[in-house]
């Protein structure tokens, strides 16, 4: 399956699924607002392949070869043009993605299909604001894409059969295991997960017990490879609080709201991994440190 891919959004999903369609050899047009979120992003994926390299998984003629793969872009415009596939990885935000999506439409071939990485919002609300709803599907990739195997492939309402099957198809070809999910608020991973979270979140804003007690708790008692409010400080705590409310209007069930712990930490800027801080200090010195010991072991 020979396919020129673009990937909108150089950030933490954006550079890990360019990095991982780059790797397996298909050119990547790689856009964001601004030159300095394009070389952080690259600057992301060849740390990346260099931790890779040392594990002795790869070699340096293969990464060579992968981040040539990888060509940045400022403009939609100019990296759109001639795409079989786009996939947005902006931000968690209903207004940004539609606006995203609208410019997808407007700009690519009339074959290209257009994914989106969201992790909670609406495939069907989205694939709404473009003339190809049918062309409109979702890969949630999991964090850090270029190891986690799992990607969630949402139908929204008007997904044809024949975009899911290529889809499904060309996750396979990227060594991943897909599963089908249907187009509903948090599909399946962010449905059963955030719940977690929030409620380990609660238990920390009731005083049941510390943070590291919740997730020892958790790590040895439920034998997870990380705790959840590790887990949280690494998917982003606005990003926890951005799914939560998406579930919680979708819903309409006060299972779903955030605990006030969660809401006031993100609006004190306490993001977790990418703020420095969150339930854990994440001091700039010891950050890839704590990241490659979570994940890379």
């Amino acid at each position: 399956m020979n396919k020129r891919i673009v990937i909108i959004g150089a950030g933490t999903m954006g550079n890990g699924i360019a990095h991982t369609f780059a790797q397996t050899g298909y050119q990547v047009s790689l856009v964001d607002v601004s030159q300095e979120a394009l070389d952080r992003g690259l600057k992301t994926i060849t740390s990346n392949l260099d931790r890779i390299i040392a594990k002795g998984n790869l070699t340096e003629q293969q990464k060579s070869t992968t981040l040539n793969n990888i060509t940045t872009f400022t403009t939609l415009e100019e990296a759109a043009k001639d795409a079989d596939l786009i996939v947005e990885a902006a931000t968690e935000n209903i207004d940004l993605k539609l606006k995203i999506f609208r410019q997808m439409d407007e700009l690519a071939p009339e074959n290209c299909i257009l994914a989106t990485n969201t992790s909670s919002i609406s495939i069907t609300k989205i694939a709404s604001v473009t003339s190809r709803p049918e062309k409109v599907i979702g890969m949630h990739f999991m964090n850090p894409v270029p190891i986690m195997k799992l990607v969630e492939i949402i139908k929204g309402y008007s997904t044809s059969k024949e975009t899911f099957s290529e889809i499904f198809e060309l996750s396979k070809a990227l060594g991943k295991v897909p599963v089908e999910v249907n187009d509903y608020p948090g599909f399946v991973a962010n449905r059963i997960l955030m719940p977690m979270i929030n409620e380990a979140i609660e238990t920390l804003y009731n005083g049941v017990a510390g943070v590291e007690e919740i997730d020892t708790v958790m790590k040895l008692g439920m034998a997870h490879p990380m705790g959840p409010l590790q887990l949280a400080d690494f998917i982003g705590l606005d990003v926890c609080l951005a799914i939560l409310n998406v579930m919680h209007d979708g819903f309409k069930n006060p299972k779903y709201a955030p605990c006030p712990l969660l809401v006031n930490m993100v609006t004190a800027g306490k993001m977790g991994v990418k703020s420095g801080e969150g339930f854990y200090d994440y001091a700039e010195s010891k950050k890839a440190e704590k990241v490659a010991a979570a994940f890379l072991k």
